[in-house]
């Protein structure tokens, strides 16, 4: 008899979105597992350092700041592809939602008395205005913002709101199964009933069946060469909804490059640099952004911070080195005091991965694959496309906040906001339902898994997956990039579908057994192909230019033909994934416009151009 574990919400990720909607459902009285590659606070939700928008208005720069303009900077910031009721619902509730985990214990930094934080416009704050604010949680400015609202905790925000989430969910009971992951989805075609699950200390598989099954598993960031992304960030929970062949990932195309990515790890260091002043440089050491934008320069939104900054590389104006080409960040006139407080990650990781002082030296940066706007498509609740029972959160959901672009600071955010509200859902789903399991249906799906990986262990197939990984990796770099074209999209499809026939092949160089990394690959790399031929071939049907999105040879962002989201499925059989267009947005309440920055041709709804 195999393993069989019973439980009301199986929530796959132990990250912020994970243990939020875990804590919603135990507060409720309903057992709540997470499942966690690694231990739950060692998820890729811990590496998130600059902060979470949410419209406060405590600090003098943020005067004046409400949902409103959240939303307003939110739409602008996707480039008109987010579903804007979904949007507005974020940004009403994202205020709240700080204000609790404050009540938690997350560290907040706060306003402080005689700090820039009570100015504005050189004003100062009033006696009065000083104790009406002092205390309260402050914020920074963060890129395609009108006003400053992210909220933070030096420059290890993620850390600590990972660490308090922690806490509250094992104060309500909520477990953690880590070292564990899933590797297919339970289901009769029509409802979720839980997953398979690969212990990763044995190799060995168990059933895990629940009422409500949620995917926050996180981005695919690892399916490019260079990403900020953890090791474990492969696109797990993705990959298994677009195995059913029913469940579809919305906007796949819609990758985000974050413009610091220091050279040559490619570890993030945060957008709070620029927020809190810090500026890009290029070979002569010349501040470059104000004569591309000169309004919002170096703090525009972070597909066009990333765009512009590849065309200065590409007029000659990078720094060469022996990876390649970069540019410089420079926070020095920040000053030590900042540097090693507020952001003190930042410091750290320049001193031990690039041996810089950035107090005195400039940190070399490039655009990095950062984030996947992509993801298991779902409605306002959280609920997947075309399966009850199951549900996505994060990073690994259209939830669809982030449209083509989102800004910086929102995902972090959404981790938590999305996991609330995703979790009442949740709440609200099981109150109202019955289910019957069905042993032998879900001793069906192991037997699958377990063929699959006696397969590997008896076949001896030629392709080394170490290979095909970097072969794959390589391969998303230099078609399906930053700038992006029908030839270099053309060759990566078609590249792209070679490795995925060749993957039918892999063989071990190991024994394959216990804790072994090569066996984990061998098992993930199908489904990381496929994602990665979600995002190459639905940017090579889109033509036009929107958000993250950008296509040279089309460069207007085309609101006639194109404002729509992208739907993949994939069914067995089929070596590409099926694509299908839903509206961006149900209700438009800012019509599509322009941005205010990065500004390019639009074809509009009434445009006649062909």
């Amino acid at each position: 008899m195999n393993d069989i574990i019973y439980t009301d919400v199986l929530c796959i990720g132990a990250g912020l979105a994970g243990e939020r909607v875990a804590i919603e459902a135990a507060e409720a009285g309903f057992r709540a597992i997470c499942l966690s590659i690694v231990p739950a606070r060692r998820s890729h939700s811990s590496a998130a350092q600059g902060g979470m928008q949410a419209a406060l208005g405590n600090c003098a720069k943020g005067e004046g700041d409400s949902p409103d303009v959240h939303f307003a900077d939110t739409v602008k910031g996707s480039d008109w592809g987010c579903d804007q009721d979904t949007a507005r619902l974020f940004c009403e509730t994202a205020p709240k939602v700080m204000r609790e985990l404050a009540y938690w214990g997350v560290p907040w930094n706060r306003v402080e008395a005689g700090t820039s934080d009570y100015f504005q416009g050189g004003k100062k704050f009033s006696k009065t205005e000083k104790k009406e604010h002092e205390g309260l949680i402050t914020a920074r400015n963060f890129g395609g913002t009108a006003k400053w609202r992210t909220c933070y905790v030096s420059d290890g925000t993620g850390h600590e709101v990972l660490y308090t989430m922690d806490n509250r969910a094992m104060h309500k009971g909520v477990e953690v199964h880590d070292r564990t992951e899933a590797v297919a989805l339970i289901h009769d075609g029509e409802r979720c009933k839980g997953a398979v699950v690969r212990c990763l200390r044995t190799g060995k598989l168990k059933i895990y069946m629940a009422k409500a099954t949620v995917i926050a598993a996180g981005g695919f960031g690892r399916i490019y060469k260079e990403s900020t992304n953890a090791v474990i960030c492969e696109g797990s929970g993705q990959a298994i909804a677009l195995n059913t062949g029913i469940v579809p990932l919305g906007n796949m195309e819609a990758v985000q490059f974050h413009p610091t990515g220091i050279v040559p790890t490619n570890i993030l260091v945060t957008e709070g640099c620029r927020g809190d002043g810090g500026t890009l440089l290029d070979v002569n050491q010349e501040r470059f952004m104000p004569l591309y934008e000169p309004e919002k320069a170096e703090l525009a939104s972070r597909d066009v911070v990333s765009r512009r900054m590849t065309e200065h590389m590409r007029k000659g104006l990078g720094v060469p080195s022996d990876y390649g080409d970069h540019l410089w960040l420079d926070i020095r006139h920040l000053g030590e005091k900042h540097i090693t407080t507020k952001l003190r990650e930042v410091d750290e990781i320049c001193k031990s991965f690039l041996g810089v002082d950035p107090v005195c030296q400039l940190i070399p940066v490039r655009p990095t694959q950062h984030y996947s706007m992509g993801g298991v498509r779902t409605n306002q609740d959280g609920a997947a496309y075309g399966m009850k029972g199951l549900f996505a959160a994060g990073e690994a959901a259209c939830w669809d906040i982030h449209g083509f672009n989102r800004l910086g600071g929102n995902s972090l955010s959404e981790t938590v906001v999305a996991g609330k509200i995703v979790g009442d859902k949740v709440v609200e789903f099981l109150k109202g339902t019955d289910v019957t399991f069905s042993t032998a249906e879900a001793e069906s799906f192991l037997r699958q898994q377990q063929e699959r990986i006696d397969s590997l262990l008896r076949k001896g197939g030629k392709e080394n997956v170490y290979e095909l990984r970097n072969l794959m990796q390589d391969t998303m770099m230099q078609g399906v990039g930053i700038f992006r074209n029908e030839a270099g999209l053309s060759k990566a499809v078609d590249d792209l579908k070679k490795i995925e026939e060749r993957a039918k092949n892999i063989g071990l160089r190991s024994d394959g057994l216990g804790a072994n990394e090569e066996m984990r690959l061998a098992l993930n790399l199908p489904g990381m192909v496929r994602l990665a031929l979600c995002v190459a071939y639905g940017a090579l049907e889109r033509k036009e230019s929107r958000g993250s999105h950008t296509r040279e040879d089309y460069p207007a962002r085309n609101d006639r033909d194109w404002l729509v989201r992208t739907l993949a499925t994939w069914n067995d059989g089929n070596d590409l994934p099926s694509l299908s267009y839903e509206p961006a947005s149900q209700r438009y309440e800012i019509p599509p416009g322009d941005r205010g920055y990065g500004g390019g041709k639009i074809i509009s709804a009434d445009s006649k151009e062909a």
